[in-house]
């Protein structure tokens, strides 16, 4: 790749210091024929984050940081872009490495199918047993649908991809990030760069590591938010809505009215539980082949807790 462009990579983080390092690391030292940079936008973070990348800063000129006040990723995102000097703009995650040559692929797939927006996979990848666990269902079908960013699928135009290299002209075109919000944005955009007629690709080359939570509280609480904000999103474009989107809360709903129904004597009201239970246990033993044992009797578990968490998140998001 002769001709390629400058990159500028953005970057919001908020109490990160577990991953930043890595995740800086894989990113700048990607082999690319052309200039890098990286805009980190700190939230108020209350471990080490902020002494790591001012470190980080000091020690590579490529580095530069602006301050993120709200601590909100859209926000964070944004004040990065509208920082930033190339045309070309790669998000990165704290909490991601990017592969060897996920550059390169990127930009060489932008300028070849003349997209707004290029993308691969969100492939979570765990250290303790809870993350592997986490890792497994976070890639099979099974904890999060059919969407080709987790599981995989074959290159071509899709709906969202996981982080991206966009076009920045397209980006401040579209005004960026919505701020409103907290979750889901780079979906909100995707669907906006679609709808202004814009492309928004897929690659499976592009496969990102990434580190899922490692406690049963931060999963919760993660699946919550991409409910919440998933049902906001429906409410706010109605016509994104889709069928797989209604499975985990109608499964909720019906184990919450079956367990109602067996608490008056009718047993029979335990039967949507009982299905679930044996869906996801048998969904384990398929699924979780690869897994160490500790890590496969923990499978159920997590998926219990991704489905339930978005199901409840997705009946009380937010209405505006």
């Amino acid at each position: 790749m002769t001709d390629a462009q400058p990159v500028s990579l953005v970057m919001a983080v908020l109490n990160e210091e577990r991953h930043l390092r890595a995740a800086v690391e894989a990113a700048l030292g990607q082999d690319f024929p052309a200039e890098l940079e990286l805009v980190i936008a700190l939230g108020p973070s209350r471990d080490a984050t902020d002494e790591i990348a001012e470190k980080l800063a000091a020690d590579d000129p490529r580095i530069r940081l602006v301050r993120n006040p709200t601590g909100l990723t859209p926000a964070g995102l944004n004040l990065a872009v509208a920082e930033a000097k190339y045309p070309i703009v790669a998000r990165v995650d704290g909490h991601a490495l990017l592969p060897e040559g996920y550059l390169r692929t990127a930009v060489e797939v932008l300028q070849r199918t003349g997209a707004d927006n290029v993308g691969g996979m969100m492939w979570a990848e765990g250290v303790s047993t809870y993350e592997q666990a986490v890792a497994c269902a976070m890639t099979s079908p099974l904890g999060n649908g059919p969407a080709a960013f987790h599981s995989g699928g074959t290159e071509g135009p899709t709906d969202t991809v996981y982080l991206g290299v966009f076009r920045r002209d397209t980006l401040l075109r579209l005004g960026g990030y919505d701020e409103s919000f907290v979750r889901a944005q780079d979906w909100e955009l995707n669907y906006r760069i679609r709808q202004d007629g814009g492309v928004v690709y897929f690659s499976p080359e592009l496969r990102v590591t990434y580190r899922p939570r490692a406690t049963v509280r931060a999963l919760a609480k993660q699946y919550f938010n991409y409910g919440r904000w998933r049902g906001t999103l429906i409410r706010r474009y109605p016509e994104s809505a889709n069928v797989r989107y209604l499975a985990p809360p109608l499964a909720l709903v019906s184990i919450a009215a079956g367990a109602v129904v067996a608490a008056t004597g009718r047993r029979w009201g335990l039967l949507p539980a009982a299905g679930y239970a044996a869906t996801i246990v048998v969904g384990s033993l398929v699924t979780g082949r690869g897994l160490p044992p500790a890590g496969l009797i923990r499978l159920p578990g997590v998926y219990a807790t991704m489905h339930g968490a978005w199901a409840a998140g997705f009946l009380t998001g937010r209405r505006r």
